[in-house]
């Protein structure tokens, strides 16, 4: 335990490049927070991280120069790992950290390094069933992985792994659809499909439903449709609906997903850990559509072990048409039965402690378990909030 008057454990999450990483990282903070610890999120400069933050409270934001390997930009990608390895260095001088958690992605590697050169307990949190790049790099360095699905501790090479689910931030629970609906500008007794392609939206999903809504016919005008589309086709999706008459709420991003997912009937999901994660918390009957372009195939893989469990509905991009997808869109919507079954069955997906076991084993690490009230200690400036690193 902290001695009276000791300063509160101060711990750093690198949780950038897309909200599957953030979100995730934003739970454990809260309940760190909620243990008397002072945290900082190391995030990438992505449009969607900079709003997702922004429901940050109290938390220092500090901004890596980072960017993904992608397309073969290996000199960009090189130039910007150094610059974050100096960029991470500079303000773990002013504030050192007691332990680094990452939780993959390309912002993950050099806090986890320049933390152990400052003698910090180190961290990840792996949430897909496949591990990326980055983790499988970093897991044989790290004191402790954590991981979302049991079968993905045997991908990793860590000293120790432990399975906890992905963390779901408090928010995340069923809760009254018609609340959410009219908060939404929805109707309250009117079922509504929730579309969502992650964090930057999907064009995939996005094409798939308009092709759908011609099939679907008068169906389709008795449902309400939520629609978030990403920032390239906002203008294409809400054109089509207008077209067909329907009652539909179209936006290319919404901070606020848990007014989403409560609002929902049904939702068409791609299927990236976090969000099956937070479809799972509220219990929505969900038909996945992995992401065909993902790192070795993870969503897919994910999305299968949900269907095998009976928990969601599963159909591949490639073999997608118009009529299968109208008509797992209807047995969702008008089987009361079948959607049912599903939310009996996610209720084993859900992990409500997540968040909260790895906040402990973080404190129990560095020596520092605080009482849920926590203990007075040495908290960050407000001056020094929503801090950006530059090099």
């Amino acid at each position: 335990m902290t001695a009276p008057g000791a300063k509160s454990p101060f711990v750093a999450i690198a949780c950038g490049g897309t909200g599957g990483h953030l979100f995730p990282g934003l739970a454990v903070a809260e309940q760190l927070q909620k243990r008397g610890c002072a945290v900082a999120l190391l995030i990438s400069p992505k449009d969607v991280d900079q709003e997702a933050v922004r429901s940050a409270r109290d938390m220092e934001i500090v901004t890596l120069p980072a960017v993904g390997l992608q397309n073969r930009n290996y000199f960009s990608f090189a130039g910007s790992f150094v610059k974050s390895l100096f960029a991470a260095r500079k303000f773990f001088c002013k504030h050192r950290p007691a332990a680094v958690l990452a939780m993959g992605g390309f912002t993950s590697a050099p806090p986890i390094w320049v933390g152990k050169d400052f003698g910090a307990k180190t961290f990840l949190h792996e949430s897909n069933t496949i591990p990326g790049r980055a983790n499988r790099l970093l897991a044989r360095f790290v004191d402790e992985a954590f991981v979302g699905f049991p079968e993905t501790a045997a991908r990793l090479r860590a000293p120790k792994v432990t399975t906890t689910g992905t963390p779901v931030r408090s928010r995340f629970q069923p809760r009254d659809p018609a609340a959410c609906r009219t908060a939404l500008g929805l109707a309250s007794n009117r079922p509504v499909v929730l579309i969502m392609g992650g964090s930057q939206g999907a064009s995939g999903i996005n094409e798939m439903i308009l092709s759908v809504l011609p099939v679907l016919g008068e169906r389709a005008k008795n449902w309400q449709w939520l629609h978030l589309t990403g920032a390239n086709d906002f203008k294409k999706v809400k054109t089509t609906y207008d077209a067909h008459g329907l009652k539909a709420v179209i936006k290319p991003f919404l901070a606020e997903m848990d007014l989403a997912l409560g609002a929902a009937t049904v939702a068409v999901s791609r299927a990236g850990a976090s969000s099956l994660a937070e479809i799972a918390a509220v219990r929505l009957p969900s038909l996945l559509i992995p992401y065909p372009a993902a790192a070795q195939n993870h969503q897919f893989y994910n999305a299968r072990a949900f269907e095998k469990t009976g928990a969601a509905r599963l159909l591949e991009q490639k073999t997608a048409t118009r009529e299968n997808v109208a008509g797992l869109l209807c047995e969702l919507i008008e089987d009361t039965a079948a959607r049912s079954k599903i939310q009996t069955a996610l209720a084993q997906w859900h992990t409500p402690h997540a968040a909260g076991q790895i906040a402990e084993t973080i404190l129990d690490a560095v020596g520092g378990q605080l009482s849920t009230a926590g203990r007075s200690g040495e908290k960050p400036a407000r001056d020094e909030m929503n801090l950006k690193v530059a090099v």
